[in-house]
């Protein structure tokens, strides 16, 4: 009776390791399952990414629809515009 009991749970252990390995391994097991929770952790991240900065495009274009002073500032860092009675001078760098 022995040997067949040996064969019996050598079988059972072949079986269940086999299973184990598709588990983890097999097509939609762990492995996949915790690769597509860090791709779902990182699409996270740059959701929230995205939603501040349009957030921040909403504060600038309602700033831009309503506020001169910012309208002013933007056109003259963006646009290089200069107000009246404004001078502008353009200096010569010593080239060698």
């Amino acid at each position: 009776m022995r040997p067949k009991r040996f064969y019996l749970f050598s079988t059972i252990a072949v079986v269940l390791a086999a299973m184990l390995l598709v588990i983890v391994y097999g097509d939609n097991g762990l492995m996949d399952l915790f690769a597509l929770r860090g791709e779902r952790d990182r699409i996270v991240v740059n959701k929230e990414k995205i939603f501040n900065e349009n957030i921040a495009l909403y504060r600038q274009i309602d700033r831009l629809k309503s506020d001169p002073e910012f309208i002013e500032a933007t056109a003259r860092k963006e646009l290089g515009l200069v107000g009246d009675n404004e001078l502008i001078f353009k200096l010569k760098q010593s080239g060698k």
